[in-house]
């Protein structure tokens, strides 16, 4: 069992220059133009304002098969980034969880979540759910009821069944639909699925996602009225340099002039930087109990944004119900399953062909034509978990996650970079200084973004060879490890000040005759294959957080302190010929915030004199625990 974006509001617009074509240019412009269609040419759309228990009208937009010889099932994402295109006249190019699922005929529904876009009513960010509503109360597990209702009762030609998925933030949406308790619900897929805005996105152990700063725009600013057009904007910050657009900015407070109070969300962000009662309401994970639908959960294994939510998600689910309840992750960032790209790349790796029409196709069209459709039309021999190994590249199924074949081994992190099976029984210490005016990068890329994708999988030497960057790595290594399931570091330190944030990464490092071919278009100009140092998973702790999330102390000056950081899931396997290297430093920068070393009450109100430069200390009885598959 397991121990899941922020997906901006942007809506991307395409855009066609004029040019000369040739012939077969011609063709693909022709195709294109017919798929663009399809959606217009197969279904009906229809417009509508469903009314909630408590009399809240939310906008919902059906596009229903034009063959009307049959019966379909439904199927429903609820989003807070609009049902657009708006208008009876106006249709998607692209409706349903993939192509399949849209060219087999199925009823599909969007809405605009209470309080966004055109529905009515006041939005909350991850609404708390009420376990024991009484009277008119909601949430959105009744707005999911009342809508199901609705449809069911409404649309002509669905067979009674109802589906929901959604990605990211509607990925939330999902997961919330399976509380919901209505019985046309049969299956639910929530992917990318946020589970606590204190895990996911915006803030990752108590440290702030400084890279998300600009995203606060799109779920801060509130409305009153249905609306069809973008409301909010993202501040300029007059540059395309990000890191150096934050280093001068300085102290969190200073950024306050961007935005006013009107920013709800940030203001909240703000006010509330521990782990205390306004985020616990708002996680949906605890509450995920005797479900009753089938699941799927999807994630990607590179996805910078979401991996706290599906993981977590999966567990809670299987723990706690005995519904039809399986997993899939792949080589993906955010997202990407949903695509339709051919290869599949993140940032300079290279995973595959087809591995997401692969799922489409073969997993996730299944799970919903069983499920919706009966039987006879989907397999459920599906795999308890379906698993990328993304060192050997290939796929692999499971009858539960972790394996019940894994074994736990500690590595320990020994002086001259080495990292052992056994610690030196004699104290000793890596120690590193540690500036929050020459913070490290999180990526050696000059850009400006949310979503920082491909640096999950990036080159880490140019980190591996700065002074406040520590690295232990193994020999070099004689036979395959397959790492399968969560890692555990067990860091022992101390530091000269009362503050700081830990962060530990899991690098692959490549052989050193690793090449990189002529005709590759993946790798960046910059670098080689070559003794490639491959970012497997990384994890920050703001380490006054270390004993509680919810009451943050400090550490005593120079006094040895245990902090334990855990890092998500990975399924990879570190060949033979390859080493294991274990990355340890204080900055991860403008990816996270930067600690100013000082203990402050609240990070959000330091001045420019907090930030403080401090000597930290691993010691060698600190170790990282693998989940090793045998």
């Amino acid at each position: 069992m397991i121990k899941k974006c922020l997906m901006l509001a942007i809506i991307a617009l395409t855009c066609i220059q004029c040019k000369k074509t040739e012939p077969s240019e011609l063709t693909k412009e022709t195709t294109t133009k017919v798929e663009d269609t399809y959606v217009k040419d197969n279904y009906s759309k229809k417009e509508v304002m469903i009314e909630m228990r408590d009399g809240i009208k939310l906008h919902t937009t059906i596009y229903s098969p034009k063959d009307t010889s049959k019966s379909y099932p439904i199927l429903m994402m609820r989003t807070p980034y609009s049902c657009r295109p708006y208008g009876a006249d106006e249709f998607k190019t692209k409706i349903s969880p993939n192509k399949y699922l849209m060219e087999e005929g199925n009823i599909v529904v969007y809405q605009d979540v209470r309080g966004r876009w055109n529905s009515e009513g006041v939005y909350d960010n991850m609404r708390a759910f009420i376990p024991n509503k009484t009277g008119n109360q909601t949430d959105e597990a009744s707005d999911t009821y009342d809508t199901i209702e609705w449809l069911i009762n409404n649309v002509d030609n669905n067979n009674g069944n109802v589906g929901t998925w959604g990605i990211s933030y509607p990925g939330f949406y999902a997961t919330y639909s399976v509380l919901s308790g209505h019985p046309a619900l049969k299956a639910a897929s929530p992917q990318a699925c946020i589970g606590d805005f204190y895990f996911d996105d915006f803030i990752h152990n108590g440290a702030f996602l400084l890279s998300y700063w600009r995203a606060t725009s799109v779920f801060g600013y509130m409305k009153d009225t249905p609306v069809k057009e973008a409301w909010y904007e993202f501040p300029d910050i007059g540059t395309e340099d990000q890191y150096q657009f934050f280093l001068d900015a300085g102290p969190l407070k200073n950024l306050d002039k961007y935005y006013g109070e009107d920013n709800v969300f940030y203001e909240q962000i703000k006010a509330h930087p521990n782990y205390d009662e306004f985020w616990q309401r708002r996680g949906i994970i605890q509450h995920l109990k005797d479900i009753k639908p089938a699941t799927m959960i999807v994630g990607g294994l590179f996805d910078a944004e979401d991996l706290y939510g599906p993981f977590e998600t999966y567990e809670t689910i299987e723990e706690n119900s005995t519904n039809y309840n399986t997993v899939v992750f792949g080589p993906w960032s955010h997202g990407d399953w949903a695509r339709t790209k051919e290869r599949q790349v993140i940032g300079n790796i290279h995973f595959g062909d087809h591995i997401s029409e692969y799922f489409q196709k073969e997993i996730e069209t299944p799970f919903f034509n069983h499920f919706l459709k009966g039987a006879a039309n989907g397999n459920t021999a599906l795999p308890e978990a379906h698993m990328f190994d993304t060192g050997k590249k290939e796929w692999v199924s499971f009858e539960t996650w972790p394996p019940a074949q894994t074994v736990t081994e500690s590595y320990f992190m020994q002086p001259y970079q080495q990292l052992t099976q056994r610690a030196n029984r004699m104290i000793a210490t890596s120690d590193f200084v540690s500036d929050p005016k020459k913070p490290v990068p999180y990526s050696e890329d000059i850009k400006v973004v949310f979503t920082p994708r491909k640096f999950m999988t990036d080159d880490q030497r140019f980190a591996a060879r700065r002074p406040d960057v520590l690295v232990f790595e193994t020999n070099i290594l004689e036979e395959d490890v397959t790492l399968a399931g969560d890692i555990m570091a067990k860091l022992n330190v101390s530091t000269t000040g009362t503050a700081a944030d830990w962060i530990v990464k899991v690098v692959d490092v490549f052989p050193g005759n690793t090449e990189t071919p002529t005709d590759n278009e993946d790798v960046q100009d910059h670098l080689k294959l070559s003794n490639y140092h491959m970012m497997v998973r990384s994890e920050t702790i703001r380490g006054r957080f270390r004993n509680s999330m919810s009451k943050p102390e400090p550490f005593v000056p120079n006094q040895k302190t245990a902090v334990h950081v855990k890092l998500q899931d990975v399924f990879h396997t570190f060949k033979k010929g390859h080493k294991i290297q274990i990355q340890v430093q204080s900055t991860f920068f403008p990816y996270i915030d930067v600690n100013p070393q000082t203990y402050v009450d609240n990070i959000f109100e330091a001045d420019d004199s907090d930030f403080k430069t401090q000597t930290h200390r691993v010691y060698n009885d600190s170790s990282i625990e693998f989940t090793i598959l045998k």
